[in-house]
Parts: C-alpha cells; structure tokens; sequence
C-alpha cells in the first residue's frame, strides 16, 4: 500500500517497551513509523527515505519503517514464520547485522538467536526449521555475502574424522564441504560442530 516515505523526521519517540516511533512529515502529513532503533544514527537533519511496511493489527492501521528495501524483505520474511510478529522480527534485525542474522538462521545457531531479546530455544529452532531454506536462496538475490572457504586446518581434521567415521566415503565428504562452504556460507572461523551438522543434513537430503 506504502512503498516508502520520503520527508522530514519531526519527531522521535522512545518508549519503555523499546520501541521507537517516527513522526516523518510528508507533505504536510504527520506519518507514524515504528522503527529498529538500528535506523536512529543513519537519520540526517535533512529529507530522509523510509521502505516501510504496512499491517491492521485488531483494526488498528500500523506502518513499521526501514533503511533499505533488503532489511524490510527480510522483516517480512520473519512475519511469516508461525508465532513472529512485528515486536520479535524487529528485535532481530535490531540484534544482528543482517548477514550475520540470515547466516546464523541457515546454520540454524540457535545459541546465537536466542541472544535477542524475548526469542526463546523453541522459537528460534523455529525460525530456523521455516525459514534456512528460502534465505539460503534469497541471501544471493538480495546481495547478503558472507566471508567462505574450507573448514581451518585442525577444524578439518575433525570435520573429516568425524564424517568419515558415520561411514561417507572421502569423495562424499569433499563434495559435502564445497557445498557448504558455498550455498551456505561456513568459513575458516566456524566451529567443527557446524560443519559436521550441515553436512550430515546436505548428506542425509540426497
């Protein structure tokens, strides 16, 4: 309905229940926009852009504002997940930088999400299960990179020991790491513990 508002921020609102609202003015209209209080140090005294999403909560019309349309997408990625709403997708964003969240939902990190304000194990494992598939696909066309390449030296050890010894051959195993290293992002920096996971999942899909 509004793809985005292009006017003066009259006034900013920050509430006890971390919230932050906007009043931008646009063409003599007063518009309220809730906010990741992420968006406040990027605001300039000047015009100022919002990709703002809208939604009638118990009839009540609410627009919710971010910096590029990236951010907004994946906002409305995380509404679709069962038992998200507007409060908790934008705790998340507000949590992480938006490569490292969409990498820690493929990978499905669980420790990690639950880092972000009123997201639980249950949720996050929920968020992960709904959604590591479609923002494995969307990170490419979205532009999200992430820093790839085999596991580290001594990671690699394990990482191979461990499979080899579930009884995958070592062409298996090789073809199983490039994979990963590439539709999923692990990097020389990631634990043995997430190769070894998102590799027994790529091995047991096929």
């Amino acid at each position: 309905m509004i793809n985005y508002l292009k006017g003066i921020v009259t006034g900013i609102d920050k509430s006890t229940t971390n919230r932050v609202i906007l009043t931008i003015e646009v063409n003599n209209l007063g518009y309220e926009v809730q906010v990741p209080g992420r968006l406040l140090p990027q605001l300039s005294s000047g015009e100022v852009q919002i990709f703002t999403h809208f939604q009638i909560r118990e009839e009540v019309p609410l627009l919710y504002g971010f910096a590029t349309t990236t951010e907004r997408d994946l906002f409305r990625l995380l509404l679709s997940v069962s038992g998200i709403g507007a409060s908790s997708a934008i705790a998340l964003i507000d949590t992480f930088e938006l490569s490292d969240l969409v990498q820690a939902i493929i990978t499905s990190n669980t420790v990690l999400l639950i880092k972000t304000p009123g997201i639980g194990g249950k949720t996050a494992e929920r968020i992960c299960l709904e959604l590591k598939k479609k923002l494995a696909g969307w990170r490419m066309s979205a532009g999200l990179t992430v820093a790839t390449g085999s596991p580290a030296p001594g990671v690699m050890d394990d990482v191979q020991m461990t499979l080899l010894a579930l009884g995958y051959s070592p062409g298996e195993v090789a073809q199983a790491l490039q994979v990963i290293s590439q539709e999923v992002g692990l990097g020389k920096d990631s634990l043995a513990e997430d190769w070894i996971r998102q590799a027994i999942a790529h091995l047991s899909s096929k």
